[in-house]
Formats: C-alpha cells, structure tokens, sequence
C-alpha cells in the first residue's frame, strides 16, 4: 500500500501539526495549498496549487495517492457578515466537490477519505449528551447549518470506491492558535470572566490527541462518524476558571452578559455561547486512547511555563 498522504488545509492549526507528526511517522505528503507562492513539487512534502472556489485542481497531486485528509475551509471565527457566511460554507462544500469530481473523472485509485467536520452541527442544549447517531441537528443555526451542507458534500464520492471517515471536532486547545490563547488574554490581564451563563458545555480535545485521533483513522480505516473530542467536556465556567487557576490569575468580574456579547461578536457569539456535551466513546472503541481526559491536564501541559 501507498505511503503518500494528500492534505487540505494544512496551514491551519491542526494542519501544521499533523503535517509535522506525519512526516515524523514516515509518510510522503502532498499539500494542496492556495497560495501559488507555496507551491513545491520537487521534494517532500510537495505542495500543489489548487483554487475550490474556481475549480482549479494540480491533478498532480492525486497522483500516487490512497488517502486523503481534508482539513480546508475558511475560518469560522471572523464576523459573520453574508460575505463570510458564504465564504465559510463554500470553501468546505467546494474543497470536497472538486476532490470527489476529480477522483471519479481521472479513475485516480484513492481508497481513504478523512475528512474534518464540527460538533457545531449538534443543537444548542444544555442537557443532551450527544453520541454520534443522534440526529437533533438545529434548523436554525448557522454553525448546524454548516455542517449539514459540508457533510452533506460527501455525498459526491456516492461513486467513488473508497472508505470515508468522518471526525466532528470540538474545541481544540492548543498553546499557540485557536481558541485558547484568545480565552487566556483577559485573563491574565485581569478582566477575565465566565461567557453568557458559564453553564454552556463546551466539548473540547488538546491538539495532540486530535492529531492522534487522524493518524488512527489512517492506520485502522475507521468508517462512518465519530466525535473527535475529549471524554470528559466542561461548562464554560468551569474552563475559564480551570485557566485562571493554572496562569495565577484571579476571577474578579462577573459572568459577561450575552447581550454585551451578542452586541461585540453579533452572531458569531454562537461560537461561545451555544452549548454541545459530546460523547468521545465511539471513537475510543475503535482502539484510541486519549493522552488528556480532563481539561486541567491538557491545560497543565499546554500552558506549563
């Protein structure tokens, strides 16, 4: 079997991560970047240009390839104006469309798809405990709404002979991107304070175990959907205090109001205030373990000084 990899979305920050590890592990990547500057076909890992939103595709790239991981799409965490909207929904629904038409058309033998997706698709609740066959998607969220039409866009290998692994990611922590360092800034400037009711869950995973979880998927051929997030999530009070306890910093202000942040954020507040308690069993079925349960060890380890 091929030992070469394609990535989308490698420049993110679970991207550069898993590109490093892979590369650790031994296998040969291909990048698929959109930046025409980045492109490198001459050694490992070789990068190719590509454009989803014009259907541009290097078909070198899927030369010599059997597996794909698909980590590309616009960030979420930029104002939701209707140009963003548009651009956070196509850069997903696009990236795979022209992966699958391309597959199909040139008969390229790819057998393993891997591909990103969101516990954002799960409603805003409180109490539920979602596993993975529970269907109580939102009809009225735009983050739901995303990820409907992005798994949705799977459907476009319906032809294609290959196995498609689906991982619903929640919040990844990490010390150098993403959501951690902009929870910490308030904090350790002291006017930090729990978001909304701080009784929101938020299902989160430590960026290695989420790099573990792809390199599993790769090894044992995993299909179907699985929760990639920790086994044991927390309400938002509880990781604001959690954080502010590890860098030594007190709590002195009151929960912030959704209002003031539905007013700063508009309706990109969601990202904060909406609340998913996700189950990781499944995943842990297959054979994964996870290095960081609680979030007191993943946030110990990531903001050690």
């Amino acid at each position: 079997m091929s030992n070469k990899i394609l990535i989308t979305g490698a420049s993110g920050l679970v991207g550069r991560a898993l590109t490093d590890s892979l590369i650790q592990q031994g296998y040969k990547l291909h990048i698929l970047s959109t930046q025409k500057s980045k492109v490198n076909t001459n050694s490992y890992p070789k990068t190719f240009h590509w454009d989803p939103m014009s259907n541009e595709l290097d078909l070198r790239s899927l030369e010599g390839i059997d597996s794909i991981i698909n980590l590309a799409g616009a960030p979420i965490a930029q104002r939701w104006n209707k140009a963003a909207k548009s651009e956070i929904v196509n850069s997903r629904v696009k990236s795979l469309e022209i992966l699958a038409h391309h597959i199909k058309t040139h008969h390229f033998p790819v057998k393993y798809l891997v591909t990103a997706s969101a516990i954002g698709i799960y409603s805003n609740s409180v109490t539920q405990y979602y596993e993975e066959k529970q269907a109580q998607f939102s009809s009225n969220s735009f983050l739901s709404s995303v990820v409907q039409k992005w798994e949705a866009a799977l459907g476009a290998f319906d032809n294609a002979d290959l196995k498609i692994c689906i991982l619903r990611i929640g919040i990844v922590l990490d010390a150098n991107g993403g959501a951690l360092p902009k929870i910490m800034f308030p904090i350790k400037n002291y006017f930090g304070a729990a978001l909304g009711t701080g009784s929101q869950w938020q299902s989160w995973i430590h960026t290695e175990d989420l790099v573990g979880i792809f390199s599993h998927a790769l090894k044992s051929k995993i299909e179907g959907v699985y929760n990639a997030v920790a086994p044991n999530p927390v309400q938002q009070s509880e990781l604001t205090n959690t954080i502010a306890r590890i860098v030594g910093k007190p709590i002195y202000l009151p929960n912030v109001p959704q209002t003031v942040l539905k007013l700063i954020l508009g309706e990109m507040s969601a990202i904060v205030l909406e609340s998913q308690r996700v189950c990781s069993k499944k995943i842990q079925k297959t054979g994964f373990d996870f290095k960081f349960h609680e979030v007191s060890a993943a946030l110990e380890d990531l903001l050690r000084f």
